[in-house]
């Protein structure tokens, strides 16, 4: 169990209990900050913040730390508070098409770990429950503390509406997370895994600490997902981020989505390199079209010019409607590097409103395959209910 409180009525005592829940909230959702910066997120007086924070740390609720690089500055180093990492463990699982990735993070943001292992597209949804659950044990040596969060994160292909149990995803999805439920015995929060990824990128990732994040993977198919004012964005029936169905040229090829001439048609991994075969080139994969470009080959850098332009030009009317101050790019295309996003970066600069420009800034994607189930655990940190044994739990009429 983690800390307790001693229960009392009073409003003063209410209302330090939620200026407590309030600074514990910011450090499970944003990670280490500086007690500066929690004033600055959390709008209560300096007196007032530190005295609740002397508190958490008497408590044992929160730990402070000194970052190795702030010894070798002058002055006194700035303390890091964070949530104390003994409190608990938050797991993520991404159950790809053909992997399962997990990941092991605690609470006070520092990732104990990753793994991930192939299978078959013939796998049964319990043999890769499986595979997860053996992969976490590998992580943590046996030895799981959910402790206080109580929660898993699972990343799904395909559209969620709502995080969750019982989520009506209307695929396997609805399976896996019932079956990661009962293995684990706590509950589980479901979405779909390139939104989850997103989520990621903005808490650990190529944007942490972003609070406006759009993300777009480009890789066998091409999705994505935003994140606005910190928090993921989901859109109706769990749509948000269909980058890939958007038309860029409706007399082009029909998709599998049913529409035509969407950028999926263009810029994911088998329309590029079906292009380039088109041409006269020969690559049957990312790597040997890398190698193209690095040849002098032109027909593989037209080729990726020209899907870059189409993601740029796509990526500039969705900026126009949401402002995101950060892009990140990610997926097994991004790896072709500035041979992309060069052509990417011009588009999107020909295209955007020209008061963005200046504002706007695109990235690799950081973290790989582990993203979305690290956007597991982010879901987790965001969305579980606040350290469920800390405070203890109110009587009926307390309650928000």
């Amino acid at each position: 169990m983690l800390f307790a409180m001693q229960q009392n009525e009073g409003p003063l005592s209410r209302l330090r209990r939620d200026h407590e829940r309030l600074v514990l909230d910011l450090l499970r959702k944003q990670g280490p900050m500086t007690r500066g910066e929690l004033g600055g997120l959390c709008g209560l007086s300096r007196t007032t913040l530190y005295d609740i924070i002397s508190a958490l740390v008497a408590s044992g609720a929160v730990v402070t730390s000194v970052p190795q690089s702030a010894h070798r500055g002058r002055g006194r180093p700035v303390e890091r508070l964070t949530l104390n990492p003994q409190a608990g463990q938050a797991i993520g699982i991404d159950f790809a098409r053909r992997a399962v990735h997990v990941a092991v993070v605690n609470v006070a943001h520092e990732i104990v770990g990753t793994a991930s292992e192939t299978h078959g597209s013939e796998m049964s949804e319990d043999k890769r429950v499986d595979v997860a659950q053996r992969l976490v044990g590998r992580l943590t040596g046996g030895a799981l503390r959910l402790g206080a969060l109580g929660a898993i994160g699972v990343g799904v292909v395909g559209p969620v509406g709502r995080p969750g149990e019982e989520a009506g995803l209307g695929h396997n999805g609805d399976t896996l997370a019932a079956l990661v439920r009962e293995r684990f015995e706590v509950p589980v929060l479901v979405d779909n895994n390139t939104r989850l990824a997103a989520l990621a990128e903005s808490t650990w990732g190529a944007a942490t600490g972003e609070q406006d994040v759009l993300y777009l993977r480009l890789s066998h198919g091409v999705g994505g997902g935003l994140v606005v004012g910190g928090a993921l964005h989901r859109g109706a029936e769990g749509l948000s981020g269909e980058f890939g169905h958007i038309t860029v040229d409706p007399e082009g090829a029909p998709c599998g989505c049913g529409g035509t001439g969407c950028l999926e048609t263009v810029a994911s991994v088998g329309a590029v390199l079906g292009a380039y075969r088109a041409q006269g080139g020969r690559a049957d994969d990312v790597p040997a079209l890398i190698e193209a470009i690095a040849s002098g080959d032109a027909r593989a850098s037209s080729v990726v010019s020209e899907a870059g332009a189409r993601v740029g030009s796509v990526l500039a009317a969705v900026c126009n409607a949401i402002g995101p101050a950060v892009i990140v790019v990610g997926g097994e295309l991004a790896a072709l590097g500035r041979a992309l996003t060069e052509p990417v970066e011009r588009a999107l600069s020909a295209n955007i409103l020209p008061v963005s420009r200046w504002r706007m800034s695109l990235r690799p994607a950081e973290l790989g395959e582990a993203g979305a189930a690290l956007g597991g655990i982010a879901l987790v940190l965001h969305e579980s209910p606040l350290l469920t044994h800390y405070p203890a739990e109110s009587k009926p009429e307390e309650k928000a």
